[in-house]
């Protein structure tokens, strides 16, 4: 027989690409994931693995394996689900990753709803941004992930994943406070054309967003900085460095010498959870949505 343990190794391995990268998502250490392919590689009598360069690759057998794998543990989640869905008792644990200001503005609130509606279900986040969050749900190292994408530019949702909406979420325009705009009740993004911008790291999707959204207003952006922590951006502003674009949620006091100016091309991103198809009848799952969107809706702006 084959033990389902060592099969959800290999198949980290195979998602991952190496024994480390599987290890750090099943949260062992790379001598555990090394020892449970080797108790498999005696139980089936074939070479699983074989070296490449300083690395690993997965041989002939070994990727056969890993695709039935995938499909075992892919039909494991079902049966996991139909039994959790079946006795309708939201318990077990479901593990929820987060972007920055969602973790911040979003979680807390639907954490301590989950804690007393549901006090048998243990909830363990981490935050990550949103395509790093749909890679681990995809993976099977998340349960549910909150994401994001803009009004005006859409993200796509990969095959296999559900969504649901939580809220929408407002941005304004941070400048320094003796900024010549800061006194406008509203402002357009061509009003910024000189500017120098503080932007999320490039290759996230909110920085390919500022960039999409002010050349679309016939701009080139001039980005001078770049922090991937609203906060860092914010004190960035109130050193007179630039002005940079700034969402509600989570967002905080606004610091000292910083003016948040509300455009008049209403800028929102769309919250989002999502997760796997497979594990749809969960009861925790559709818990934590629920409790998600309980918080995130008077949130919405």
């Amino acid at each position: 027989m084959l033990n389902l343990e060592r099969l959800r190794t290999l198949d980290a391995v195979a998602r991952h690409g190496s024994v480390s990268g599987a290890a750090d998502g099943l949260h062992v250490t790379t001598s555990a994931v090394s020892q449970q392919l080797s108790k498999l590689e005696r139980e089936i009598g074939q070479q699983l693995l074989a070296k490449n360069g300083r690395g690993v690759r997965l041989t002939d057998a070994g990727l056969l394996l890993a695709q039935h794998a995938a499909r075992i543990l892919s039909q494991v989640e079902f049966a996991q689900s139909d039994i959790e869905a079946q006795r309708g008792q939201v318990v077990g644990e479901v593990r929820i990753a987060a972007f920055p200001t969602a973790a911040r503005g979003l979680l807390p609130g639907a954490l301590a709803a989950l804690r007393t509606a549901h006090p048998d279900l243990r909830v363990k986040t981490t935050e990550l941004e949103p395509e790093r969050g749909i890679r681990e749900v995809l993976r099977g190292d998340a349960d549910l992930a909150i994401v994001l994408d803009w009004s005006n530019k859409k993200a796509p949702v990969p095959g296999g994943l559900e969504r649901a909406h939580l809220l929408d979420d407002a941005a304004d325009v941070a400048v320094h406070a003796g900024h010549p705009l800061a006194a406008r009740d509203e402002v357009d993004l061509v009003d910024f054309g000189d500017e120098d911008w503080v932007s999320w790291p490039e290759g996230e999707f909110c920085h390919d967003w500022l960039m999409f959204t002010l050349r679309s207003q016939g701009m080139e952006p001039r980005i001078a900085h770049l922090a991937a922590e609203h906060h860092t951006q914010l004190a960035l502003i109130a050193a007179g460095l630039g002005v940079c674009v700034t969402p509600r949620l989570g967002r905080g006091p606004t610091p000292d010498g910083v003016v948040l100016v509300p455009v008049r091309q209403t800028m929102k991103r769309h919250i989002y959870a999502t997760w796997r198809s497979d594990a749809d009848r969960r009861p925790s799952i559709r818990a934590a949505v629920e409790a998600l969107r309980s918080v995130g809706g008077p949130l919405s702006s």
